[in-house]
């Protein structure tokens, strides 16, 4: 198997390529992209750069990707829910708590474990350890994820992603009746500064980096001091509906980072749920619209505000 180069035009003036590398193509993490950046098989107009290399108004980077290698990952036979599945891609209802991939701390029991138990020849899909993970969701979010089962099917499907022609629907229980009913919010979303474990709105003028960040939201009902919103988001940062909500001032139930550490409801993770997706299938471009029903835990919430016991 031959090496895959990529050919990249870059627009994100004063951003590090290392950052910039990782946003553009996240199926490979930042932390592997600034090894291949010291490697030397990153390249501006030929020449080799540092990761803290900053890009000019358009940069033409050049990249070597190194073949596919054998890995460490563990086949685990896990129970997954499959809501759709062809010979290019599955979608999965994942429930919450499950780590999408390996990391420190959850070598196993992950998504991507459970799904090479269920279809093994995954394995190098994508060329790193996450095979073929299209996006990611956090770990106490549920809902659909895509897992591409050839890289042809993960670049069409990343590409739709990263031209955001991919249509997202989230669920999201807030705290407080959510005013207006419908908005679009549009706050550019960075690393906090005051704890960079954290994502926030960064007022533009502060002098913090941040990225463009638009979600819209539809209120679905109310619920008392509750309100079920449908949201909609037109950009894929970290924590973005999460961080959006909250700004606006209505944080998820149940989300002790972003919201009240104390919570009135009895939830154990955040009341967030990927409920749809509309994409086009890699195999023939054909529209599909893909949904997950809330989890029995969100469902019975939503029972209790409604007949007055939550």
């Amino acid at each position: 198997m031959s090496n895959e180069q990529l050919n990249l035009i870059l627009e994100l003036p004063g951003e590090r390529i290392d950052k910039a590398l990782a946003e553009v193509y996240p199926d490979i993490s930042r932390s592997q992209w600034q090894q291949l950046i010291k490697d030397g098989s990153v390249t501006v107009e030929g020449k080799p750069v540092k990761p803290s290399f900053r890009l000019e108004a358009v940069t033409d980077i050049h990249v070597v990707l190194p073949e596919v290698q054998e890995t460490d990952l563990v086949a685990q036979e896990i129970p997954l829910e499959i809501v759709y599945e062809d010979e290019d891609f599955l979608a999965i209802n994942k429930p919450a708590g499950m780590v999408v991939h390996p990391a420190p701390g959850h070598r196993e029991g992950t998504l991507v474990n459970a799904v090479l138990g269920y279809c093994p020849e995954l394995e190098g899909v994508g060329g790193e350890r996450r095979p073929g993970i299209v996006h990611r969701l956090d770990k106490e979010t549920s809902g659909l994820i895509l897992v591409a089962k050839n890289d042809r099917a993960l670049r069409h499907l990343q590409r739709q992603f990263k031209q955001r022609t991919i249509e997202k629907k989230y669920l999201a229980l807030v705290e407080g009746q959510i005013q207006p009913p419908q908005a679009l919010i549009d706050a550019p979303i960075g690393r906090d500064p005051n704890d960079r474990k954290k994502m926030a709105v960064i007022r533009p003028g502060s002098g913090y980096r941040a990225r463009k960040a638009q979600t819209e939201y539809h209120l679905v009902r109310n619920y008392g001091d509750y309100s079920l919103v449908a949201c909609f988001p037109k950009t894929g940062r970290t924590h973005q509906i999460r961080v959006h909500l909250a700004f606006a001032g209505y944080p998820i139930a149940g989300d002790r980072v972003y919201g009240r550490r104390k919570q009135k409801l009895a939830l154990a993770r955040h009341f967030l749920h990927a409920a749809a997706l509309r994409l086009k299938r890699p195999a023939d471009d054909a529209p599909l619209t893909l949904e997950a029903p809330l989890p029995a835990e969100l469902e019975a919430v939503l029972q209790e505000l409604a007949t007055g016991d939550g």
